[in-house]
C-alpha cells in the first residue's frame, strides 16, 4: 500500500552492484515501492524492492548509477513514483518519471499521481459485452476486439506489429471519439521518434499521450513505465470518462525486464530463466486495464514471441488475460498479404452468437471452414495441380483465395511507402463483402481485383475477365 509519510528520512549507501543498491537507514526504514534518490546531486533514482533487515533495503536503479559510492547519503522520499495526468499531457511524450521527451514544459501545478494503483473493484467493472470496431476488416469480421478487453498481437520480429498498432491509433481517432496512449516498453529509439512524427503528420497527435522506456534504458525503468501509462490512461477513464485506447509495444519486454531485476535482485530463475514471480507481475499490469462504469480502456498488446515458439512461458502468460490473440504470420507477409493476419491461428471470446449476433457469427464460421479445407487441399495442389481437384474442391480454392486477398487493407500510416491509399471499412461493408464473396457472385473477377481494396464495391469497378 502507498505510505502516507511525506517527512523524508536520510540514509546511506551500503553496496552498489550495477542496478542494485543497498541501503542502510537508521531508523524510519523505507517501505517497499516507495522512491530513495541518492548520488553526488541526489540525481541517481532508485525504488525500494526488498526490505533486507530491521535497517537495511536493497533497492532497483531507476536511472544510471555512474558516480554512486558507498556512504553517500540516501534519502527516502516516502512516496511511490508518481506521473503528471490530466489533459495536458495529449500531444506529448514522456519517460517513466513524467518528464517530457519533446521539449514542451508542463504546467507546474499539474496533478502527478502513484504509479502503483489497484485495478478496479469488481463492483465497479461493467459486465455488459461490448464490441470495439476498429475499421480494420480481417480484425472486425474475424477477431473482434472487445471494448475493455485486452487483445494481444503475437507475431516474431519484422512481421508488422508496431505498424498494425500505429494504424489502430489512426482509425481509434477518427471513429471513435476517445484518446489513445501508447506505451514503448524496451523498444528502439528510432521507432518512438518515428511513430511520434507519423502520428504528428496524421494530425491524431493531440488526441493521444506517448511514454517510452526504451531499449538502452535500465530494467527498473523499463519494468516500471506500463504502470505509468496506466496511470495516465485510469485519468482519462474515471475523472474524464473517456474511452481510453492503450497500446502496448512490447508486452515480452516488460517481462524481459521484470527477468533482469529478478536477476539482479538475486532470485531464482524458473523455467527458461524466467523469474519466479512472473505470473504475479503481469498480472498487476493485466489486471488494471478493465472496462468499468465510468468509461473503458481497451488495451492492444504486441508480444513478441521468442523464436515464434507459442509455448515459451512468456507468450502463455500472456494469453491467459487475453479476450482476443491476434497471430501474426510470417508466411503471409512473405506473400505481401498485409494485414499479415494468420486468419486460423487468430481467435476471440467475442465471436460469440449473443454478442455479434447471428448474422456475423455465421459468416465467420463460414470463412474460417472455406480457409480450412482450402489449407488441407494445398498439399494436394502441390502435388496434382489445381486441375485434379473436383469440381466443388475447386471452388472452395477459388472462394478462400478471393477472401484472403480481400481481408488484405491498405493502411493509412503505410502510404508514403506503397502506391495505395489507405481505407478504413466498416464493419457492414466488410462482412456483406464476405458475404457475397462465399455465395460466389465474383467468379468472373480475376482474384487480383480483390486485393488491397477497401468494400467490395471496389471490384465491380473493374471490368469482369471472361473465361
Amino acid at each position: 500500500m502507498e505510505n502516507t509519510k511525506t517527512s523524508e528520512s536520510t540514509g546511506s549507501v551500503v553496496a552498489t552492484q550495477g542496478s542494485v543498491v543497498d541501503l542502510r537507514f537508521e531508523s524510519d526504514l523505507p517501505s517497499i515501492n516507495t522512491v530513495v534518490k541518492s548520488g553526488p546531486r541526489l540525481e541517481i533514482v532508485l525504488e525500494v524492492q526488498m526490505q533486507l533487515d530491521r535497517k537495511r533495503v536493497r533497492c532497483i536503479a531507476l536511472t544510471p548509477t555512474q558516480g554512486l559510492a558507498r556512504g553517500m547519503k540516501a534519502i527516502a522520499t516516502h512516496e511511490p513514483l508518481k506521473v503528471p495526468v490530466g489533459e495536458k499531457t495529449l500531444g506529448h511524450m514522456f519517460d517513466v518519471f513524467g518528464n517530457t521527451l519533446d521539449g514542451f514544459e508542463l504546467p507546474p501545478n499539474i496533478e502527478r499521481r502513484s504509479i502503483h494503483n489497484p485495478p478496479p473493484r469488481l463492483t465497479q467493472r461493467s459486465t455488459a459485452s461490448e464490441v470495439f470496431e476498429t475499421g480494420i476488416k480481417a480484425i472486425d469480421v474475424l477477431v473482434p476486439l472487445e471494448r475493455g478487453g485486452k487483445a494481444g498481437l503475437f507475431g516474431g520480429a519484422g512481421v508488422g506489429k508496431t505498424v498494425l498498432l500505429t494504424e489502430l491509433i489512426h482509425n481509434m481517432v477518427q471513429n471513435h471519439d476517445g484518446v489513445s496512449m501508447f506505451c514503448g516498453i524496451g523498444e528502439r529509439s528510432r521507432e518512438g521518434l518515428e511513430l511520434y512524427h507519423e502520428m504528428k503528420e496524421a494530425g491524431v497527435l493531440p488526441e493521444m499521450t506517448m511514454i517510452f522506456g526504451q531499449m538502452n534504458e535500465l530494467p527498473g525503468a523499463r519494468f516500471r513505465v506500463g504502470h505509468a501509462a496506466l496511470s495516465m490512461a485510469e485519468y482519462f477513464r474515471d475523472d474524464a470518462h473517456k474511452d481510453v485506447l492503450l497500446l502496448i509495444d512490447n508486452v515480452f519486454r516488460f517481462i524481459q525486464a521484470g527477468m533482469e531485476v529478478s536477476g539482479l535482485l538475486g532470485q531464482m530463475p524458473s523455467r527458461l530463466g524466467y523469474q519466479p514471480t512472473i505470473g504475479t507481475e503481469l498480472s498487476e499490469l493485466q489486471e488494471r486495464i478493465a472496462n468499468t462504469k465510468a468509461g473503458a480502456i481497451t488495451s492492444i498488446q504486441a508480444v513478441y514471441v521468442p523464436a515464434d515458439d507459442l509455448t515459451d512461458p512468456a507468450a502463455v502468460h500472456t494469453f491467459s488475460h487475453l479476450s482476443a490473440t491476434i497471430t501474426l504470420s510470417r508466411k503471409r507477409a512473405s506473400e505481401g498479404m498485409y494485414p499479415a493476419i494468420d486468419l486460423l491461428q487468430s481467435g476471440s471470446k467475442m465471436a460469440a452468437p449473443h454478442v455479434i449476433g447471428e448474422r456475423h457469427y455465421a459468416i465467420a464460421q463460414r470463412i474460417r471452414q472455406t480457409l480450412a479445407q482450402y489449407e488441407e487441399l494445398k498439399d494436394i495442389i502441390a502435388m496434382l495441380g489445381l486441375e485434379q481437384l473436383s469440381l466443388q474442391d475447386q471452388k472452395t480454392v477459388n472462394r478462400s483465395r478471393r477472401l484472403e486477398r480481400f481481408l488484405t487493407q491498405p493502411f493509412y500510416t503505410t502510404e508514403q511507402f506503397t502506391q495505395y491509399k489507405g481505407k478504413n471499412v466498416p464493419l457492414k461493408e466488410a462482412l456483406d463483402g464476405c458475404e457475397r464473396i462465399l455465395n460466389d457472385e465474383f467468379e468472373e473477377y480475376p482474384e487480383s481485383d480483390f486485393y488491397m481494396i477497401g468494400a467490395i464495391d471496389e471490384v465491380t469497378k473493374e471490368t469482369p475477365v471472361t473465361h
